[in-house]
């Protein structure tokens, strides 16, 4: 309890602390136009949508809630969403809100750069067809209802990611060309194809080796070029980066991606540079560097100590020519728990790789950049200029969390401990492990929105300990993928390494009561923590964990576990089901949203529950 309401409570009714932030910043390329996304209060999650003119830092709602995504031309002067399956055209300029009509129930409708046509998928039959709606009417572009039965059983869709996109973060299934005369579609019939098709009705196929490498990662056709995509091969040890003719369907490789393990595409690349160059997010992993990077044609635009999370975008930078803009990038800069935004020099020049740190404090910040306007945070700017921030009418954050964030072991693990408001030592006090969503998550962040349900843990009389073992991005590629089929071994070795040593600088902790929880891939650890290790771990909440990785969509099992057709004994290991049944069971260990034989388990549990399960079994 704080102050009298509960937080559990109070996180849910604001959506987290997030209903009245805004979000899905979008910044015209033309410079003149913001939109975004934001609800009217703190309790409100129907989010409306919004431009600020970048002339006058004046916001003006253009179209009320509940919208749950939109997108716009290429100068942000007219937008498209759908609304329970309607869709709508908004003028960004004057305000002007019209209702579309269209053949079927809308999904992620598109206008094309020019603001002419809106592009939509629409699954009424089943099968997911792509059509677009324009001065001439609305008319099929393409789709295949009723002729599931010819191809592997199933539904044949356009214009839809398909099942494994999601693992890779593909949420995308269709894109216009720059000139909106063209779509680049994916068909899924089994297996994804990409085809090119004309507004005129003409149409050609993509040809690639979709045999060989049948992940389409991520496409990208907005930067003047042709598009660029990623592929990989089915095990993720090797991709190519590939251009495609617009006119022929033909594609040439740019680079390869290569990795003993797994390759890790860095967010917002392969895209064209003015100059007609392709950046290539990829991994320095030789003369001593172990960095992920990013490259033009082959040559290295950022210095090995930065670590790259995701290109933003571009700006132009003062005194270089129109061709050579600076790069805006999210990355980490030695603090892992800290992601900074940084310019990144395009242009070849004399001194080597150079990237400036554009945020100034200690954070988690981010950033969206087009034109010349950049908005940091809600921050909005033009050059050096300052134009306005972004209205936040989000709850305020009950809590003041400090945690004391730690380097530990030899492998330097970032760690924190999280003690109760006021907490005096010299005494002992229990210990809850988090391990949040996972390997793959980071948990130790200084982000305070990241802390405020571990201190409601806190407060209830743990020491909140939170660890991100190997496995985790934002040290380096060989930290993040030393896990690759021995993934439940390092980091249950990883967690267990990390208490010990923090016991040296926390003497307060009291490691004969330790509980553990997570969620998801977290779950998994945690009831792996309970069943493999109960001399450390002594009971866990296993929120919808993972129980049986075969289940897993392939992409995700496969890029830690490797091949599931040739691994059966790295996949037993890894199961919960083997694991509980090698136990002797006597440790307390409730499983929310998932069942195993012999164990305590609930379809649904909310915080104060998790929290009273933890309280029954307070010691060893």
């Amino acid at each position: 309890m704080l102050d009298g309401v509960d937080y559990p409570g109070l996180a849910g009714r604001t959506g987290h602390f997030s209903y009245g932030a805004p979000r899905a910043v979008t910044i015209g390329a033309d410079g003149g136009r913001v939109t975004f996304l934001r609800s009217a209060g703190s309790e409100d999650p129907a989010a409306s949508l919004w431009t600020l003119t970048v002339a006058t830092g004046v916001e003006t709602m253009v179209a009320a809630g509940p919208i749950d995504a939109y997108a716009v031309d290429r100068d942000a002067r007219t937008a498209a969403f759908a609304r329970a399956g309607r869709l709508f055209r908004a003028n960004l300029i004057d305000g002007d809100v019209v209702e579309v009509p269209t053949a079927g129930s809308a999904q992620d409708p598109r206008p094309d750069p020019t603001g002419r046509f809106i592009g939509y998928v629409t699954a009424d039959g089943g099968s997911a067809s792509l059509r677009v709606v324009g001065p001439g009417g609305d008319r099929l572009l393409a789709g295949e209802p009723g002729t599931a039965w010819r191809e592997h059983g199933g539904l044949i869709s356009w214009g839809v990611p398909d099942p494994a996109a999601a693992q890779f973060g593909r949420r995308r299934g269709w894109w216009w060309s720059p000139g909106g005369g063209q779509i680049l579609a994916t068909r899924t019939a089994g297996a994804t194809s990409l085809h090119l098709l004309d507004l005129d009705e003409g149409w050609v196929d993509v040809h690639w080796d979709r045999e060989t490498y049948p992940y389409v990662v991520n496409v990208r056709w907005a930067d003047g070029g042709g598009p660029l995509m990623t592929v990989l091969r089915r095990m993720q040890q090797h991709g190519l980066v590939l251009a495609i003719d617009p006119r022929t369907g033909e594609t040439q490789v740019h680079a390869e991606l290569a990795d003993a393990r797994w390759v890790e595409p860095v967010a917002g690349t392969p895209r064209h540079l003015p100059d007609g160059r392709v950046l290539v997010g990829g991994e320095l992993a030789h003369d001593g560097f172990d960095a992920r990077c990013l490259f033009a044609d082959g040559s290295l635009l950022t210095r090995p100590g930065l670590y790259v999370r995701r290109v933003v975008g571009t700006l132009p930078r003062a005194g270089a020519p129109t061709g050579a803009p600076d790069l805006v990038v999210e990355g980490t800069d030695g603090d892992p728990s800290s992601q900074a935004v940084f310019r990144v020099r395009t242009s070849l020049g004399g001194g080597g790789a150079e990237a400036r740190k554009i945020t100034t404090t200690p954070g988690w910040h981010r950033a969206e950049a087009n034109g010349d306007v950049l908005v940091l945070d809600d921050t909005v700017w033009r050059g050096e200029a300052r134009v306005a921030t972004l209205r936040n009418f989000a709850a305020p954050l009950p809590y003041h969390p400090r945690p004391i964030l730690e380097r530990v072991t030899d492998r330097r693990l970032p760690a924190a401990v999280l003690y109760p408001a006021g907490f005096v030592g010299g005494g002992k006090i229990p210990v809850l492990v988090t391990l949040g969503d996972g390997t793959g998550h980071q948990q130790v962040v200084t982000d305070p929105a990241a802390w405020q349900e571990r201190q409601w843990w806190a407060d209830a009389g743990f020491a909140v300990v939170s660890v991100d073992s190997r496995g985790t991005p934002g040290v380096a590629p060989s930290f993040e993928k030393v896990v690759h089929r021995r993934l439940g071994d390092v980091a249950l070795a990883d967690q267990v390494d990390a208490l010990h040593a923090l016991v040296g600088k926390h003497p307060d902790l009291d490691l004969s009561t330790v509980s553990v929880r997570g969620t998801g891939l977290g779950g998994w650890l945690a009831a792996m923590a309970v069943l493999r290790r109960p001399d450390v771990f002594h009971r866990a909440v296993a929120r919808d964990p993972v129980t049986d990785w075969y289940r897993l969509p392939a992409p995700f099992a496969e890029r830690y576990l490797g091949d599931r057709s040739d691994g059966a004994d790295v996949y037993a290991h890894h199961s919960l089901a083997e694991a509980a049944a090698q136990s002797d069971r006597s440790r307390p260990l409730l499983l929310v949203g998932a069942e195993l034989p012999g164990l305590d388990s609930v379809p649904a549990a909310t915080l104060d529950e998790e929290l009273a399960f933890l309280r029954r079994h307070p010691r060893r």
